[in-house]
């Protein structure tokens, strides 16, 4: 390098240096020269057109200093230490994955059994991307879906963005994932082991819960019971044609004939099974053979229900019928038949003044056949009775006319009915207004019609429709006659126009109503016959519609009995069709008969 002159003090950069204009030689000095046949090179004394160089004006003191300078201070050290290889994070992490145990509670809905239920889960973290997926154990026959819950992801951790990272992670910890809370349990070898190597301290680990609901229907370990080694040989041997002998009678009165039959029950103590026959008698025109010979259960073992078992066998069996079972004097019921023990033979006392003395084998008479039908005649002779005077029993269908009419002939007809009262009072209907009176605050402002047809003393109910109630009205009731409470169903007292006060209460099949108002046709027509009403019913009619009280507004003859006459038109003309509606084809020809009979006597 050559030493250039700078007088100005300007920086020795391109376009701050000037070159000498008065330079005209600009050859570079030999470097390579041949000595001995080779080739040497040589170190140049002077720069291009001979121009000093700087390493030549140097002293030996700065050429030292900066053959010796450390480029520390500016660049760093110069002995630097070797760089590692670089080794990516799928390749460092690959196969490692952190392995957590947890938990979820799973509420149940509308069911009695649980009201909520434990549902254990592994939470597996992947540490070479941060993802997670969250694997619940399956369950034989267990009827959820189980398996895979959340595939392999990252879970994300706050709304701003940020996903759940291995430091965030420690057991007894809840870690919610969209909406589901898991609960940390414990971990697995590996992951606390890497935990701890990053310097992070695991809580104490904490027990699985166990469901309660699993726990209670855990199926108990079937245990082995070793088969007896007790031969029946002695038994077959000592009680081989030994058999207890008894007779009997099958209380058979419950079929259609209606009959009680001798039978001898035989008892064999081989074997301990029994065998029951008939007494066979001449013409009866039966096989005397009931029950072929086998082991009689006594009591079944307790099954949960429901159970369905075609043949019985010694597991369902908890107790079999022993000689013990059969005393004399009572009934012993076999496979769902009453057979009362009347007597035995010689061997079957002795046997039991043997081995059972404290049972006592007396024999009992045996009811003669002419005895139990005299018992049954007598049995008849009051219900026969009944029915000649007339004192029948009503049997839940239809009306009590018609069991009546049931006691009086075969073929029951219908009962007769009162036409005379019927054209008489035809089209006359007592109209009442009522409120229900009820203990639930929704049912006050229900208003209801109370009709009584004057024909056949029956009573009707209609509601009136009442908007944004929620309750639809219309026939609360059909015409049907109401018993009074306290009545009996064979003597059943009956609701009157006596009853029907201003402010009483009617019950009418476990409701009350409460009469509240009264048309003025019904305040007529009880005046008519007062003399069968009491006074405080027309007093509350009166005391409600006005009359009688205040003379303070008289009403005009002509007036008054034009708009009576006017709403009488048209409440006849309303109950008149629900008159027709009630009677049947049958009776309109009837009435229509007797209506022109009348007209023709007269």
């Amino acid at each position: 390098m050559s030493w250039n002159l700078n007088n100005h003090g300007l920086p020795f950069l391109p376009g701050y240096t000037f070159r000498d204009v008065t330079k005209s030689s600009f050859t570079r000095p030999q470097t390579l020269a041949f000595k001995n046949g080779f080739r040497v090179p040589h170190r140049p004394t002077v720069g291009i057109g001979h121009d000093p160089l700087v390493s030549e004006q140097l002293t030996q003191q700065e050429l030292s200093e900066l053959c010796c300078e450390m480029p520390g201070m500016t660049y760093g050290s110069y002995h630097q230490t070797a760089c590692e290889d670089f080794i990516p994070a799928y390749v460092a992490f690959d196969k490692k994955v952190l392995c957590y145990h947890a938990y979820f509670v799973e509420d149940i809905l509308y069911s009695p059994e649980e009201q909520d239920r434990m549902r254990p889960v592994v939470i597996y973290y992947y540490l070479e991307d941060d993802s997670m997926s969250i694997f619940e154990p399956t369950v034989q026959n267990s009827g959820l879906m189980q398996g895979k819950r959340i595939k392999r992801q990252r879970f994300p951790k706050n709304e701003h963005g940020e996903h759940f990272q291995w430091k965030d992670l420690n057991l007894g910890m809840d870690l919610e994932v969209y909406g589901v809370k898991y609960h940390i349990t414990h971990c697995d070898a590996f992951t606390k082991e890497f935990m701890e190597s990053e310097g992070i301290i695991l809580n104490d680990p904490e027990p699985m819960p166990v469901d309660p609901y699993s726990k209670c229907c855990n199926i108990p370990v079937p245990q082995y019971t070793t088969p007896s080694t007790f031969s029946n040989m002695y038994e077959f041997s000592t009680m081989d044609g030994k058999v207890l002998c008894f007779s009997a009678l099958w209380d058979d009165t419950d079929s259609q004939y209606d009959e009680t039959r001798r039978v001898t029950i035989t008892y064999y103590l081989v074997d301990n099974t029994v065998e029951i026959r008939e007494v066979d008698q001449p013409n009866s025109g039966r096989i005397p053979f009931l029950m072929r010979r086998k082991k009689i259960p006594k009591t079944l073992k307790p099954v949960p229900f429901p159970s369905c078992v075609m043949e019985i066998s010694e597991k369902e069996v908890d107790e079999y019928y022993s000689p013990k079972d059969f005393q004399l004097g009572q009934t012993i019921k076999i496979l769902g038949r009453c057979f009362l023990l009347c007597d035995c033979d010689r061997f079957t006392k002795e046997y039991y003044q043997k081995n059972h003395p404290d049972m006592e084998m007396t024999p009992t008479e045996v009811p003669k056949k002419a005895d139990k039908l005299q018992e049954k005649k007598d049995d008849l002779l009051p219900s026969m009775f009944s029915i000649f005077t007339g004192d029948s029993y009503y049997n839940g269908f239809g009306s009590l006319e018609d069991s009546f009419q049931n006691c009086l002939s075969l073929i029951p007809k219908p009962p007769k009915m009162n036409y005379l009262k019927m054209l008489e009072n035809h089209g006359k209907v007592l109209q009442y207004s009522a409120k229900l009176d009820s203990q639930y605050p929704q049912d006050e402002a229900r208003r209801f019609i109370l009709r009584y047809y004057l024909s056949n003393d029956t009573i009707s109910i209609y509601e009136k429709n009442t908007r944004n109630s929620g309750i639809i009205g219309g026939k609360f009731l059909k015409m049907t006659r109401i018993p009074k409470p306290g009545s009996t169903v064979e003597n059943p007292e009956f609701y009157s126009p006596a009853d029907f006060a201003i402010g009483a209460t009617v019950e009418v099949f476990g409701h009350r109503f409460v009469l509240t108002d009264a048309d003025r046709y019904v305040l007529t027509y009880l005046e008519s016959i007062s003399s069968q009403i009491p006074s405080h019913t027309l007093d509350s009619l009166r005391q409600k519609l006005g009359v009688g009280l205040s003379d303070s507004q008289p009403i005009k003859p002509d007036t008054q009995h034009t708009v009576e006459k006017q709403r009488d038109d048209q409440l006849q003309t309303r109950q008149c069709c629900d008159v027709d509606k009630s009677f049947s084809h049958s009776n309109k020809n009837i009435l229509r008969f007797m209506v022109n009979s009348r007209l023709i006597l007269s």
